[in-house]
């Protein structure tokens, strides 16, 4: 399979300089030790396994370190905690950046028996599944977010100038189709078939790792479940009463998605300009053909007249966001905004002391009408930013005096 470049090559390779030991994070299948092993194609790597004990790593972590020595990638590290503390140890004789690369499909806080932790001996980044630049072969192109962020007013003021990308798939055919690396020499007709794998995988390896769950099935009901509420806002007392499960429960399973890479919830912006404003975070799905998968969607065409288009294409668009943030120097923080009345923009950033609001519109065609929200939020926060669209169109233009349209395909 052709390797794809990735937007953190740069920051990965700027880490193993800054660095003793380097974390690359994310959900399983996104790529991670394929980057790491192109962009470190010398050092040798070691990949652990949640059953068996590779080269005694788990009974004897010191002995094992000495034997391989470093440089060393350690490939899905949370199968073997016990390395971590001996890992602090090893690393705190030498000043050398760059000694351990390690990869991880589990947040660290979920390693609970680590006595102690790398904290200040380790830098960490998060990756992803491919965004569209990353599948057309730009990965190095700047994004049209970070000039957005940048200048606001003078990105609006050039977006005729912004280039397209070549994506050769329909909007549905792409949100249907997810964004990981495997799939790219996948038939549509074998998509199913994936990620019918990936999520028995997941379910029956990763969770089951993570926590001591009494019923998988009903995890992988409740699995399911998320994919209907992606894109909307999560009312705690509710959560999982579809399926019999006490809301404290829901919550932890929510938090068990979260911290494997799969879910992703946006806090409600909280800015005191209005008191009615909703407080409910709002869940994300972070792979938009996993999402399909869960809702029992066969086809791309069936996509189109499926009630979740919007959500769907919503959810893949806070991942968009949240995978181009990895690669700036400092990231903003996001939220979203819901008033009583209606008025909604589906992510706020807040970064450099502005709000940036965004709206995600799976229309191939919009009216001044669609930015009505960004207007509310615009006239309530004097120091917002003129907001954007994204939408499922083709062309970039003003949408109206608050906002502008970009296209999905957008660098």
């Amino acid at each position: 399979m052709k390797y794809l470049g990735r937007h953190l090559e740069e920051r990965l390779l700027r880490h193993a300089g800054l660095f003793k030991t380097v974390l690359l994070a994310g959900a399983r299948q996104v790529g991670k030790s394929t980057l790491l092993q192109h962009v470190f194609p010398e050092i040798k790597a070691v990949v652990f396994d949640p059953v068996q004990d590779i080269f005694g790593a788990r009974e004897d972590p010191d002995r094992f370190l000495e034997t391989f020595g470093s440089p060393l990638i350690l490939d899905e590290v949370q199968y073997a905690p016990e390395l971590l503390a001996a890992l602090k140890r090893k690393v705190d004789r030498s000043e050398t950046k760059g000694q351990y690369l390690l990869t991880g499909s589990q947040n660290l806080s979920v390693l609970r028996n680590v006595s102690e932790s790398l904290a200040g001996r380790i830098g960490i980044l998060r990756l992803d599944g491919l965004t569209p630049a990353e599948q057309c072969g730009q990965a190095r192109e700047t994004s049209w977010l970070e000039s957005y962020l940048n200048d606001p007013d003078t990105f609006v003021q050039k977006i005729a100038t912004l280039p397209i990308l070549p994506i050769n798939r329909s909007l549905c055919e792409y949100l249907w189709r997810g964004e990981l690396p495997g799939l790219s020499t996948f038939a549509n007709a074998d998509v199913p078939a994936y990620w019918n794998s990936y999520v028995q995988t997941y379910v029956e390896r990763d969770v089951r790792m993570m926590a001591d769950l009494s019923d998988l099935a009903q995890f992988g009901r409740f699995l399911r479940l998320t994919g209907a509420l992606t894109g909307q806002e999560i009312v705690q007392s509710q959560l999982g009463r579809e399926l019999g499960i006490n809301p404290k429960t829901a919550r932890h399973w929510l938090h068990l998605l979260a911290w494997s890479y799969q879910w992703l919830e946006l806090p409600a912006y909280s800015g005191n300009a209005i008191k009615k404003l909703s407080s409910k975070p709002k869940g994300h799905l972070q792979d938009s053909g996993l999402a399909c998968y869960l809702n029992g969607i066969p086809s791309p065409e069936s996509l189109l007249a499926n009630p979740l288009f919007g959500n769907l294409f919503e959810s893949w668009g806070v991942g968009w966001i949240h995978r181009q943030i990895q690669r700036l120097p400092l990231a903003p923080t996001l939220y979203h905004w819901r008033t009583q009345n209606g008025a909604e923009v589906d992510v706020v950033l807040e970064y450099g002391g502005k709000l940036f609001p965004i709206e995600f519109k799976a229309s191939s065609r919009l009216s001044k009408h669609d930015s009505r929200s960004i207007r509310a939020f615009r006239d309530t926060y004097a120091n917002s930013a003129p907001g954007i669209v994204i939408y499922g169109g083709q062309e970039p233009y003003a949408l109206s005096e608050h906002a502008i349209a970009l296209p999905w395909k957008t660098v």
